[in-house]
């Protein structure tokens, strides 16, 4: 009698549904294997297994392509190799990679947030050849004048040191190419405040600001030895100075006159290719094309601030001298025509 009614209860307690209470969790089954816990792997997203190391050539290659890494360390790093694989070549070897596709991957640090990165920049810079980087100062300009107009002072003061860098290397190059002259100028008169039209309303602002009063005064002065560098490689006649050709006789005197130019460009100032060009992107390739255009536009503002810049007097009034002096030497022999 007990046992059949038990069994009539087991029975029966299969198909009763639970009452739950609020709160408490449904009873786990009988069954339940517990699936909560993790396990702790490695996982590489890229392994090479290759048994040679990589070329110099592929390393170089590598890094060039690390120049546009998130991390400040990374594009600070990668330059730094780039310099000593430069600098390390043997001699007369060429470069790893032409200057034609180096510099778009390099120029754009120019505005780079980090001065480290800027710092390690201008080494590259310095490390390519002179006459690669001279077929290419155009395109050097358009972020040297980008960051000589940036808002940030320390980018300003960088991309002053890059201008250095550029009038070093092939000051003659700079001030002939498109824009090497107006628009160069034009960004160092708004840097320090000058503006270019002179009359008297236009001198009620003061000069561009560069953060503490003594940072101000030592990039003004930096700034001056820029413009005066700028005039005199613009004032400069490439036939003085130079080195002497080789004395020839009749008939073969001045015979590198009629030769064609090494440069790539030799007939850029004609215009034949491509858009028109306004003043301010005109090549001046002539020391009496430049004067002109100076003596134009820019000799009156720039001798109303270097004026109110030796009124200051100390370095910022050395400063200003000196480029007073380099513009009294260039223009001395200036006709202004009829």
């Amino acid at each position: 009698m007990g046992s059949s009614s038990k069994k009539r209860k087991n029975k029966k307690k299969d198909f009763q549904k639970p009452k739950l209470k609020v709160g408490k969790a449904r009873p786990k089954p009988a069954n339940f294997t517990d699936t909560s816990f993790r396990s702790k792997s490695i996982v590489l997203h890229q392994q090479s297994l290759a048994t040679t190391a990589p070329t110099a050539t592929s390393q170089f290659s590598h890094h060039v392509s690390l120049l546009t890494s998130r991390t400040d360390s990374q594009r600070r790093d990668s330059l730094s190799y780039l310099t000593t694989a430069i600098s390390t070549r043997p001699t007369n070897a060429p470069l790893q990679q032409p200057v034609s596709v180096l510099l778009p991957k390099i120029l754009p640090l120019t505005l780079d947030g980090s001065h480290g990165v800027r710092t390690q920049l201008l080494k590259l810079l310095r490390a390519l050849p002179p006459e690669d980087v001279e077929d290419h100062i155009e395109q050097v300009l358009l972020y040297i004048r980008a960051g000589i107009t940036h808002l940030a002072a320390d980018i300003r003061s960088s991309t002053m040191d890059l201008l250095t860098w550029a009038l070093e290397y092939g000051g003659n190059a700079l001030v002939s190419c498109a824009g090497g002259w107006v628009k160069t100028l034009k960004s160092l008169m708004a840097m320090q405040g000058w503006p270019i039209e002179h009359s008297p309303g236009a001198w009620s602002s003061g000069r561009a600001s560069f953060g503490k009063s003594d940072y101000e005064d030592k990039a003004l002065v930096k700034s001056l030895n820029i413009m005066a560098a700028l005039l005199r490689a613009g004032f400069e006649d490439p036939s003085e100075g130079g080195p002497e050709a080789p004395a020839q006789g009749f008939p073969l005197t001045d015979t590198g006159l009629h030769l064609i130019s090494k440069r790539t460009d030799c007939f850029a100032h004609l215009g034949l290719f491509g858009p028109a060009r306004d003043e301010e992107t005109q090549i001046y390739e002539g020391r009496e094309d430049r004067q002109r255009i100076f003596y134009r536009r820019f000799q009156g503002s720039i001798g109303y601030g270097l004026e109110t810049a030796k009124q200051e007097g100390g370095e910022v009034g050395r400063a200003a001298a000196s480029v007073q002096k380099v513009i009294t030497e260039g223009m001395k022999d200036f006709e202004e025509a009829d």
